[in-house]
């Protein structure tokens, strides 16, 4: 009984972004993740932060590599903007309708435009998928095009 309710809880934390990616066309693999850690390394998957950038006139969701920094100056830049800024927890999920550490552009609330650094471009990511308890698996360049996102060099200069 328990065990049913877990696995239940667990496909109604990610139903959004499982709806949001059918209906793009988007392929996605969801894998368990114990909620609060990092995710686990998978052979061939790139980890990925999807940060929520606030700017004047509304947020971007901001897809870099986990374990890499990326240049602030760089995504003004890119956006030609001279100021942008994080929301604090509360915004973050206004603005998405997912908690951090679950961000994803996947059923994420408001059509906010999608950055992806270009050092993911070919990859098989994991990203979140709005449940703390799941990740979401897709190729890099699909999720591009599934969300008309702008692949720019974020790289952080040494």
């Amino acid at each position: 009984m328990a065990e049913s309710a877990d696995r239940e809880a667990w496909a109604a934390g990610h139903a959004a972004a499982e709806a949001d990616a059918r209906a793009r066309g988007l392929a996605v693999e969801f894998v368990p993740r114990t909620p609060g850690e990092r995710p686990a390394p998978i052979d061939g998957v790139e980890p990925v932060k999807t940060i929520v950038v606030q700017r004047r006139d509304g947020y971007v969701l901001v897809l870099a590599p986990l374990a890499e920094q990326f240049s602030w100056a760089k995504l003004r830049a890119l956006l030609g903007v001279n100021r942008l800024s994080l929301p604090d927890p509360a915004g973050a999920l206004a603005a998405t309708g997912y908690a951090r550490g679950t961000i994803s552009p996947l059923g994420a609330r408001g059509d906010w435009p999608v950055v992806m650094d270009a050092r993911l471009s070919g990859a098989r990511i994991v990203i979140g998928s709005g449940s703390p308890a799941a990740g979401a698996i897709v190729d890099a360049d699909e999720l591009a095009r599934a969300y008309a996102a702008t692949v720019a060099d974020l790289g952080a200069d040494s």
